[in-house]
């Protein structure tokens, strides 16, 4: 679904997967915002599950990244201001917002932004502050493919899933390096790693946000996550009176534990 969105940032196209079926902004919507250097792929089951039982899906690309137009925003704050855009273009007034890891605190803040827009707010593989490490952060202006293999490696509770797990010819490992090289290399005279991880690095609205949500909330943890460690959640769960849900796997446990994902969110839309 092709959306022209405006904010104080410009207006420009915007891609939104649907999960399968036309878009009807008459139904209980959900927004799925993907992480860093990531697209709306990563939400492909959720997004399909949710929109073949009664919802309206927009598993969106993030400015600069994959099918949406326009330069990537500078912040958090922009970001969130671009998912309430989204909403209006799509003609919707209230929807549930999840987000996985940089795309958690983007929930976050159109939650805070909005509260009156937002119904339910589930933040996947998250922690307040998002604080990205320094070897990460130096590597990347020089040599973003090691770092991107710096973060596969992080962000996988094994060191490898066996091939063809969950589905034949998938390698979860390979397709998550995969979809991140792809998605930095598509935006050209910017190095998209820098940007989407500084970006993480620097925001310092959490708490202050986490006052102004007035939905019910639930953090989806992998047990094993080495990015978004689940014990640096404590202030903001507290903050934001969240439910904690812990999944046995990494930061990519949308891919890792694809049913216990669904099945928690399920429960945190219900």
């Amino acid at each position: 679904m092709e959306l022209t969105v405006e904010t104080s940032h410009g207006k420009a196209s915007a891609y939104a997967y649907t999960g399968g079926k036309a878009f009807d902004a008459g139904l209980p919507c959900i927004v799925f915002i993907h992480g860093a250097l990531h697209d709306h792929s990563v939400w492909t089951l959720l997004a399909r599950w949710f929109a073949h039982h009664g919802h309206a899906v927009l598993a969106v690309d993030q400015p600069g990244h994959a099918r949406s137009r326009g330069a990537p925003l500078p912040d958090v704050e922009a970001l969130a201001q671009w998912v309430l855009a989204v909403l209006d273009a799509a003609g919707v007034e209230r929807a549930a917002i999840v987000g996985h890891s940089m795309g958690s605190l983007i929930a976050l803040e159109a939650a805070a932004q909005a509260p009156q827009r937002v119904s339910h707010l589930a933040m996947l593989a998250t922690a307040y502050p998002m604080k990205v490490s320094s070897a990460l952060l130096s590597t990347a202006p020089d040599a973003p493919y090691k770092a991107i293999d710096m973060v596969t490696a992080f962000s996988h509770s094994t060191l490898g899933p066996k091939p063809s797990y969950p589905g034949p010819g998938a390698w979860v490992p390979g397709g998550f390096r995969a979809l991140m090289r792809h998605v930095h290399d598509a935006q050209r005279g910017l190095n998209l790693f820098q940007h989407d991880f500084a970006l993480c690095d620097r925001y310092a609205n959490g708490l202050q946000a986490a006052a102004k949500v007035r939905c019910p909330t639930t953090l989806i943890l992998g047990k094993l996550d080495q990015m978004t460690l689940p014990q640096q959640t404590h202030d903001i769960a507290q903050a934001l009176k969240a439910r904690i849900i812990a999944v046995a796997a990494g930061h990519d446990l949308m891919a890792e534990a694809p049913e216990a994902v669904l099945g928690a969110l399920r429960e945190a839309l219900a």
